[in-house]
């Protein structure tokens, strides 16, 4: 059937059911409703349970939270005594209906829809209180009819809440009719294809469910189209997406799932992440360039400065150490290599818990979807920053590789050669290569054994030359000498490195919006002033209150750097484009504006979104209703520049309040959190 065709029959049904919300009782289909309190009186503290039963005609029914379509579920809005407060509503199972549009989840007959109310700690005893409730709620059959209801339950208050007996078994039923909450049910969520796959395990969970029913408008149960497997000791349930309604809108996607694991008994499946599917093993054909990457990049850290000039001190320590016997020679060129393995090993496994830590690997959906995680690009980012300084000069790590590699010469035995295959590991993995920045990024997705097969690759890179020149020694000649050559070609590979983490950087400021890049940029800068101090001043010549002090101020720039730089929390303050027909909507609507004239260039601006917008300024806008527009003028713009002039401004920022039936408040041009609450709560009156 053609979405055109749907929506025809959308139309003609929406056009029947508007016609029977304004019939006359709608072909004389009435729902009756009544509040019901579970107790009779109320204590001080206390939480107690008031049902609003609903008793809808036959073959009409009323709809769960999530309708399934466009329906519109029971709602309550409640009128309570100074103090108390009611809790959300509790949803019973419903039933899975096929619709015009798919399933719906709808409740038939007489649903009791339960609400805990909750005393205040003050309260006095011997009052009578009055709790009203305004339900409205939708009723559907061939036609769909809008009802409303205002009901109301007195009770009084005593030294102890003290339960009807005569509606018992009412409450019982209603709790009885929802789903299980159980504590022990663990579950997790990843999108597979288009559709989400949820991962549900419970020893309770008894039988084959026969359904999933969702609590989001972009999931389908998993009758329409999905599936329910048993998968070892979980339940494997498949949802289909919807992403398009019936009147080709789009459905916004959410970041979690949860919803109704019906069957024998139904288990109420809290809200789950989803995520993306384990990381899937490489074909051959697109591992072996990965795996080349690293064993190439292995074999260019014997290239580095801090590396080549000891390669011949270890072999011929490995030489002195064997005498004249070629066979013990190799053996210790063996030992040697077990210990880069050994390193790399360790080293790898550390990157690989770390990645299972942030859900970096686990959230791998195909190639490149590293870069969708803004932690996982910005630690690339400082990577690649930090070894491109690093290979350019600005500080030095391994410095000490030409001693280490002499001292190891005086140890004696097997044992001293695998120590330094540890040590040739640690001297030279500061000195990464270029050709393992885009090598490393694709590992970081690989499972297990492909992630852990790559960096072995990279350690056979790094411990084949000593191997081959300890089983033939008498290539050690044709080495080239070690000279100036080798600094150039360091500082050459340098920009690589310095053009990856601009590459990085791009796409970073892609994920946390252009807005918030003045943050990374000042912080790689302070992390460059820390790699200067430290290259500068932490120096073995150097006195040691010097090292202290170079170390101190290292650790304050680098800090504040990655503060300034790591991935911001998303504000919860979403601004409109600002334009003066919006601004007069807006006001002829009632509501208040705040409207921030701003740039990119403009650093007062950025500071003023960096410490005036907190989340008590923004909780208080959404309070009162305040609709923020941002006028940007990064580029030239002529109406912006009128509406200054108007205001009588000509440099930004400027910040502007504009309240219904009330002159526009001009503020300062640096704001505080303080002032914003104050004048929030000044300019703007209480909605009634």
């Amino acid at each position: 059937m053609s979405r055109h065709l749907l929506l025809f029959l959308a139309l003609l049904v929406f056009t029947t059911r508007a016609g029977a919300q304004f019939s006359l009782g709608g072909g004389g289909a009435s729902s009756e409703a009544s509040l019901v309190s579970e107790a009779t009186t109320v204590s001080q503290g206390e939480t107690f349970t008031i049902a609003l039963q609903l008793s809808h005609p036959e073959e009409w029914h009323s709809y769960y939270k999530n309708s399934g379509g466009v329906e519109l579920p029971p709602a309550i809005e409640w009128k309570l005594p100074d103090g108390f407060t009611a809790g959300p509503i509790q949803w019973p199972v419903p039933e899975v209906k096929d619709g015009y549009f798919g399933k719906s989840f709808v409740y038939s007959g007489s649903p009791v829809f339960l609400v805990d109310i909750t005393a205040p700690s003050t309260l006095e005893s011997g009052k009578t209180l009055t709790f009203t409730a305004n339900a409205s709620w939708q009723i559907c059959k061939d036609s769909c009819i809008n009802e409303d209801k205002s009901l109301s339950v007195t009770l009084t208050t005593g030294p102890r809440t003290e339960v009807d007996p005569a509606q018992q078994a009412l409450f019982a039923g209603a709790r009885k009719s929802q789903p299980v909450v159980s504590p022990k049910i663990k579950s997790s969520a990843h999108s597979e294809g288009g559709d989400i796959q949820l991962r549900i395990t419970d020893p309770g969970i008894t039988g084959a469910p026969a359904d999933f029913i969702p609590n989001e408008r972009f999931a389908q149960p998993a009758s329409a189209g999905g599936s329910i497997t048993h998968d070892g000791d979980a339940w494997l349930v498949t949802l289909k997406r919807i992403k398009i309604d019936a009147f080709e809108n789009a459905v916004p996607q959410g970041t979690s799932i949860s919803g109704i694991l019906t069957g024998a008994a139904s288990f109420a499946i809290p809200a789950t992440a989803i995520g993306s599917p384990p990381a899937k093993p490489l074909p051959f054909s697109a591992y072996l360039p990965i795996l080349g990457g690293m064993f190439l990049g292995g074999l260019i850290l014997n290239l580095m400065p801090c590396v080549f000039p000891v390669i011949g001190l270890k072999i011929m320590g490995f030489v002195q150490q064997a005498g004249s016997d070629r066979r013990k020679i190799a053996f210790h060129g063996v030992a040697f290599a077990v210990g880069v393995l050994v390193s790399f090993g360790v080293l790898s496994g550390i990157l690989f818990a770390a990645r299972a830590a942030t859900g970096a690997g686990a959230a791998a959906t195909g190639w490149g979807y590293q870069l969708q995680n803004p932690w996982v690009m910005f630690t690339l980012i400082l990577l690649m920053f930090v070894l491109a300084l690093n290979m350019f000069g600005l500080f030095e790590l391994g410095t000490s590789a030409t001693s280490v590699g002499g001292s190891l010469q005086s140890k004696q035995g097997l044992g001293g050669s695998f120590f330094s295959g540890v040590l040739a590991t640690v001297v030279a993995t500061p000195c990464s290569g270029p050709f393992l920045g885009p090598a490393i990024g694709a590992t970081i997705t690989l499972p297990a054994v492909q992630f852990f097969s790559s960096f072995t690759a990279m350690a056979i890179g790094l411990s084949l030359p000593y191997l081959i020149l300890s089983i033939f020694p008498d290539l050690l000649k044709y080495l080239p000498r070690p000279g100036v050559w080798m600094e150039s070609f360091k500082q050459a590979m340098s920009f690589l490195l310095f053009a990856t983490a601009g590459y990085l950087l791009w796409v970073y400021a892609g994920q946390i919006g252009l807005d918030n890049m003045l943050g990374p940029i000042l912080g790689l800068t302070a992390i460059a002033v820390a790699a200067w101090i430290y290259g500068r001043w932490n120096l073995p010549h150097r006195p040691r209150n010097t090292r202290w002090i170079a170390m101190a101020f290292t650790v304050i720039f680098a800090g504040g750097g990655f503060l300034l730089a790591k991935p911001p929390e998303k504000s919860a303050l979403v601004w409109e484009p600002w334009s003066q027909e919006r601004v007069d909507a807006l006001l002829a609507e009632g509501k208040p504006v705040y409207i921030d004239f701003t740039a990119q260039w403009c650093a007062t601006c950025q500071v003023n979104k960096k410490t005036a917008y907190t989340k008590e300024v923004i909780a208080l806008m959404k309070q009162k209703g305040v609709v923020a527009l941002k006028a940007d003028k990064t580029n030239p713009d002529p109406k912006i520049e009128a509406k200054l002039q108007e205001l009588g401004r000509t440099a930004i920022p400027v910040n502007v309040l504009q309240v219904p039936k009330k002159d526009a408040v001009v503020t300062p041009e640096l704001l505080t959190s303080g002032y914003l609450k104050e004048l929030f709560t000044k300019e703007i009156p209480e909605k009634k």
